[in-house]
């Protein structure tokens, strides 16, 4: 017994989407309701692409900003942020100088000093990619007057405890949870590195 077929008509009869999702019904996929839903869905993949690749920004509070910056910038070779993101949040404008974009005040000295140093307080270091690291002084001293830096984010501290160990400095782990360890650098000051929770 032999059985004719003929695939060729098959091959070019043309496809529909209900072809290929015959239990969804198209009238109601283009609705008023079905394209609202849609709409959200694209919203709600647009919202967690912005958020997961959204710019973090962590805070260290150190003692000394000098100290600070020798460490930073001379041991632990971390380049300065071309644009803070205080410029990409645009601070300036809840300190009165709305209207002005910052990167064209810097280029007037006189005015944009007396204006932008309450924003431009601390240093500014680019971390990551999407990562910076804001310096900022406040840290009380620490037992024998050594230097503190201080900070609210355990995963900031793990990265500068990274770069630590990347660079050979010699540091020692005083306790994981919370992070606090100290760094030797090449002046022989101890400066401890601790994590503040709650």
């Amino acid at each position: 017994m032999v059985i004719a077929a003929n695939f060729f008509s098959l091959l070019l009869s043309p496809l529909s989407l209900g072809s290929f999702l015959p239990s969804l019904p198209l009238d109601s996929l283009f609705s008023t309701q079905g394209i609202m839903i849609l709409l959200l869905a694209a919203y709600a993949g647009a919202m967690w692409m912005f958020l997961t690749s959204a710019p973090k920004v962590y805070t260290v509070m150190v003692s000394d900003l000098e100290i600070a910056r020798q460490l930073y910038e001379g041991l632990l070779d971390l380049p300065a942020a071309e644009v803070p993101l205080h410029y990409y949040y645009n601070y300036e404008q809840t300190i009165g100088a709305t209207g002005i974009d910052p990167l064209y005040m810097s280029t007037s000295p006189s005015w944009s000093n007396r204006t932008m140093n309450n924003a431009n307080d601390g240093l500014w270091y680019q971390l990551k990619k999407n990562t910076q690291l804001h310096i900022i002084t406040g840290a009380s001293l620490g037992n024998k007057n050594q230097q503190r830096h201080v900070c609210f984010d355990h995963e900031c501290l793990e990265l500068i405890l990274l770069r630590v160990e990347t660079r050979g400095l010699k540091f020692k782990i005083r306790n994981h949870k919370p992070l606090n360890f100290l760094v030797k650098d090449y002046d022989d000051r101890v400066i401890e590195m601790a994590e503040v929770t709650g």
